[in-house]
């Protein structure tokens, strides 16, 4: 499996160390770190890219500066697991190359515990989720 840039590593580790619920818990923890859109950023989401895949709307903008990427989010309070998911991204990837980002595997997910916790449903908009971050990566300028 390709190595997890060493954030998003430390944050798999935490996740699993937690047990049943304390997985959800800690999600949740993460919803409430998920930082607002900058000021600049606030009233674009035209210029954000929209995870179609998500039942929530979720809303991407990739920031590129030398050479390292920084993500910001638009997800509505309502959504705190697809916005505490949403959190872990920014947290473990923001920072890192696009090259990082692109090697990061789709289902690293599976190694939080996260299906424990979370519907299929879930499950596959979150997979959507890094799959428009990995292309955002890609084509940030």
């Amino acid at each position: 499996m390709n190595e997890l840039p060493p954030r998003l590593a430390e944050i798999v580790e935490d996740f699993n160390v937690c047990q049943g619920q304390e997985k959800l818990e800690y999600l949740l923890q993460f919803a409430e770190s998920l930082p607002s859109l900058p000021e600049w950023l606030q009233g674009r989401q035209n210029d954000m890219d929209q995870v179609h895949e998500c039942m929530t709307p979720v809303f991407i903008y990739p920031e590129k500066n030398n050479g390292r990427v920084i993500f910001h989010f638009d997800i509505p309070p309502e959504a705190p697991t697809v916005r505490g998911y949403a959190a872990i991204l920014k947290e473990g990837l923001d920072g890192c190359t696009p090259e990082e980002v692109t090697a990061v595997p789709e289902l690293f997910h599976l190694e939080m515990g996260l299906q424990q916790v979370l519907s299929g449903q879930r499950l596959n908009g979150i997979t959507a989720m890094l799959a428009h971050i990995k292309t955002l990566a890609k084509n940030a300028n």
